[in-house]
């Protein structure tokens, strides 16, 4: 593995099978695909069945996406459908096609 080739931790925070965490989920795969091929790991938290876990990162609104690694920790909340919104979030440098 390069210097190059990082793997992104990614923490989408939801509460329930909502329509908006699942946009939130399907645009955050979507953009992974696209962007970090195969360099990416996203937990979902689903705060309904986990509460306690809100704490730790200071979540304070769902769906919230934090980016883990590479540091310093990002946040954006909201069902991520603005993808250079996301993109420029995360910090993540679109692929060249």
């Amino acid at each position: 593995m390069s210097t190059k080739e990082k793997k992104w931790q990614l923490r989408l925070y939801v509460a329930g099978n909502t329509p908006k965490s699942m946009t939130a989920l399907h645009n955050l795969r979507k953009y992974c695909e696209e962007h970090l091929q195969g360099q990416y790991v996203i937990e979902v938290i689903d705060l309904l069945e986990h509460p306690q876990l809100a704490e730790g990162d200071q979540i304070l609104a769902i769906p919230t996406l934090v980016r883990k690694i590479p540091a310093p920790m990002r946040k954006i909340i909201g069902d991520l459908s603005n993808e250079s919104k996301v993109l420029v979030g995360l910090d993540i440098q679109p692929l060249n096609h």
